[in-house]
Parts: structure tokens; C-alpha cells; sequence
């Protein structure tokens, strides 16, 4: 199934889609990889707050290359999600509503994607440049000394994703594999 959705996510939404639902996102969502990750989840042990509110949000887990002349970001592939596992069952306890990246996710944060009714979405690797074109705005919120990987602020219209794992715990990593299983 095809849905237009709007970031930040709310819960009803986010509880409404499936594994397996391509999705285009229209609104703003946030990028943060691994340095950014480890940074703010050393303010929280600090008990200092976050540069962003995590409730609702979506975090694009994404570094972009320098961007060409016209044009507010370079390329914006997804980076691999799996880096960010130690981190994201706090954030999405916090509030954190979907997740953007590529690749398998853990066990913890399966579980902590179905208690907190959240999602984790995949970007398509190696077509950077076609999801630049989705992103309207791009702007540095925090850690910029982090380089590509500080925390940025992205207006994105119709981006494009897939349901990996929804609400339920349903992961498309697993039934993909089993429905296109030849026996």
C-alpha cells in the first residue's frame, strides 16, 4: 500500500501503517548518525537536555555530501541503521515516533519500536542523489563541529521510504525472505 504521511508523526498514524507500506514523507525530520548518536546520549547521562524534542520526530540516520551549487544538500543516502542500536531504545522511550536508515535492527529496539507504537523505515542505499531532490531545506541544528554527521533540521516533500518494521513488531526483513522462499 501507497500513503502520504506528515512529520513528525503522530501516534494514531504511526500505529496505522504496515510492514511493507511505501511511504512518502512530507514535513520535517532530523538526521543523526553515529557521533551525533553517542553525543546526545552522553547529555542525557549528563541529565542536560537534547538539542531536539524527540516526541514525534523522525531521526534519518544520514550524512550528507557537500551540496552543489542550488541546491540545500549533496547526496542523502541512508546509512546502516544497525550502528545506532545501543542508542535507539532510549530515544524512541523518549518519544522518538520512526527512524530512517537501512538494514536489520536488534531485538531491543524491535521491542522498544512496539512499545513506544513507533516504526523504523528503509531508504533505498545507493540512490543518495534521488533522495536529495526529496529534501527541500537543510539546516544545522546542533554538533556542528560533527561535520556530515552534526544534527540537521531537513524539510523534505514526498520522501521516499518503505516499512521495515511497524507498531507490531512485524519486520519485512523476515516475511519478505519467507514469502519469497523457494522450497
Amino acid at each position: 500500500m501507497e500513503r502520504k504521511i506528515v512529520a513528525p508523526l503522530d501516534l494514531d498514524t504511526a500505529k496505522s501503517l504496515r510492514s511493507g507500506d511505501m511511504v512518502y514523507i512530507t514535513g520535517i525530520i532530523y538526521t543523526a548518525r553515529d557521533a551525533a548518536h553517542k553525543r546526545m546520549n552522553e547529555a542525557l547521562d549528563k541529565g542536560e537536555e537534547l538539542p531536539l524534542n524527540m516526541e514525534g520526530n523522525i531521526i534519518y540516520y544520514m550524512g550528507p555530501s557537500p551540496a552543489r551549487e542550488g541546491r540545500p544538500i549533496g547526496s542523502a543516502g541512508p546509512t546502516t541503521a544497525s550502528r545506532m542500536d545501543k542508542y535507539a531504545p532510549r530515544l524512541l522511550d523518549m518519544g522518538l515516533r520512526g527512524m530512517v536508515g537501512k538494514g536489520k535492527r536488534s531485538n531491543e529496539v524491535i521491542e522498544a519500536i512496539k512499545r513506544n507504537g513507533a516504526v523504523y523505515l528503509a531508504a533505498i542505499g545507493g540512490a543518495g542523489a534521488l533522495l536529495s531532490k526529496a529534501i527541500i531545506k537543510s539546516e544545522v541544528i546542533a554538533y556542528d563541529d560533527l561535520g556530515t554527521e552534526a544534527i540537521r533540521k531537513l524539510e523534505v516533500k514526498d520522501f521516499p521510504a518503505i516499512v521495515v518494521i511497524d507498531s507490531q513488531g512485524n519486520n519485512l526483513y523476515d516475511t519478505a525472505i519467507k514469502e519469497y522462499c523457494l522450497e
